[in-house]
């Protein structure tokens, strides 16, 4: 009892690095996607987005919490690359302008008229505004924006809470009818749009935090450290666990009352509309306006961290400002745009950084041998790189007839088989050389 009392915060506190207000958009798309196909819809996204960034954090806290020091058993180069292609990722390039995107969706647009709604000006103004107050933060940072998540983060929680319970007791309707490839490939389809969660890429950096949060406590024991981090993990699987499946209902059976809306924000906010009316509208806007500000100004504080002490040339302010604006820009495309830009990218990085976690998990088994990381993320960037040239709508038909000879492939987990016969012929290469070093 003592152990669950004195860890509990931590959990609370990886719950809430993870719930970040734009994860919340793409469950109800799924469910109104999947319809009928509810239970291996919702099966598929927990596992990419609740988890493997569980094992992320688990697999990194037990290296000592530093992405970019576990990658360094790879190579130098494939670390510095790789680590700043994450931190760019849940940075200026997606999550951040995602951050904007998403307060315009849900915090303004319900309220404007379908005519102001078409116009790019108000998504423009939403987001100057927006990205003014989280650069004032960033450049300015006080204990305000920690204690204002504290607030919003179980704040957060108790809406979606509310709009879970209510749409329990008084369901909008029954389950919809599956769309498209929803019909006979739920599950797999599913799994790929937990890529955009990025949770498993914000996991191989959330590992350093937890590690320094304990070495803070005193615990610097890494085998308590890994317990620790394990049951943290837990708690916080479980509280994504619970958003994502109420999120995912609500998306499967709002069709009858809403109809087809086919993206998650407006899906959401035209739900908490039907089921609590206007003043639900309210609520929900204003605590998704104060929690995209405050996800985006620790993203922006990160970047900027990071960065700056990469290249100690450029101060923490200018590179503040740089990725502020820069996410301005981005954020403009409007949230449709924006996703369709992501996904190709994150089909290529996931796998990757999917099969990154497992091999440091395991890696005492072939003692952090740099040849098996090296072959079996190499067979698998062969498979990612295609998918994700051909999720952009990029052809190339005589390496399409090769990949589509791999199992699972049409389930858009082509790269895993290819991922163990790399780790297989690294580990017999491994072994070889041991045993000659031996003799």
């Amino acid at each position: 009892m003592k152990f669950i009392k004195e860890n509990l915060a931590i959990g609370f506190m990886l719950f809430a690095l993870f719930l970040g207000a734009g994860n919340i958009i793409f469950p109800p798309e799924l469910g109104q996607n999947a319809g009928t196909e509810f239970l291996p819809s919702i099966i598929g996204f927990l596992i990419t987005g609740v988890g493997l960034p569980l094992i992320g954090i688990i697999a990194v806290a037990k290296n000592g919490g530093d992405l970019q020091v576990v990658a360094n058993r790879i190579h130098p180069m494939f670390s510095a690359i790789f680590t700043a292609v994450i931190y760019l990722s849940i940075g200026p390039l997606f999550a951040i302008p995602r951050t904007g995107a998403v307060t315009y969706e849900i915090g303004i647009a319900p309220f404007l008229s379908e005519s102001t709604r078409s116009s790019w000006v108000p998504l423009f103004i939403a987001s100057v505004i927006f990205f003014a107050i989280v650069l004032y933060l960033s450049l300015n940072p006080t204990k305000l924006v920690d204690r204002i998540g504290k607030v919003l983060t179980p704040a957060l929680l108790i809406v979606i809470a509310l709009l879970a319970v209510k749409a329990f007791i008084t369901p909008m309707g029954g389950f919809g009818e599956a769309q498209g490839v929803y019909v006979t490939n739920a599950f797999s389809e599913s799994f790929v749009q937990g890529y955009l969660t990025m949770d498993v890429l914000a996991s191989l950096v959330f590992g350093i935090v937890i590690v320094q949060s304990l070495q803070a406590k005193g615990i610097v024991d890494r085998s308590k450290q890994v317990t620790i981090t394990i049951f943290s993990g837990i708690v916080a699987a479980i509280g994504l666990a619970f958003v994502y499946i109420s999120l995912e209902y609500i998306g499967a059976t709002s069709t009858e009352k809403i109809g087809y809306l086919g993206d998650g924000a407006s899906i959401i906010a035209e739900s908490a509309r039907v089921l609590f009316g206007s003043a639900g509208n309210i609520i929900l806007s204003l605590v998704i306006i104060l929690a995209c500000i405050t996800t985006a100004v620790g993203l922006v504080s990160a970047n900027a961290t990071y960065f700056n002490k990469l290249f100690p040339s450029l101060s923490y302010k200018t590179l503040a400002i740089v990725f502020t604006l820069f996410s301005l820009v981005i954020s403009n495309f409007g949230l449709s745009k924006l996703i369709s830009i992501t996904l190709p990218v994150l089909m290529f990085i996931y796998p990757i950084a999917i099969v990154l976690m497992f091999l440091v998990l395991f890696d005492q088994l072939f003692d952090r041998r740099p040849i098996v990381y090296s072959l079996s993320l190499l067979a698998t960037a062969l498979v990612s790189l295609y998918d994700g040239i051909k999720t952009a709508g990029i052809e190339i038909s005589w390496y399409e007839n090769i990949l589509s000879a791999l199992p699972l492939y049409d389930q858009n987990i082509g790269w895993l088989i290819p991922a163990i016969v790399g780790l297989a012929i690294g580990w017999i290469i491994h072994l070889t050389t041991k045993n000659t070093r031996r003799a």
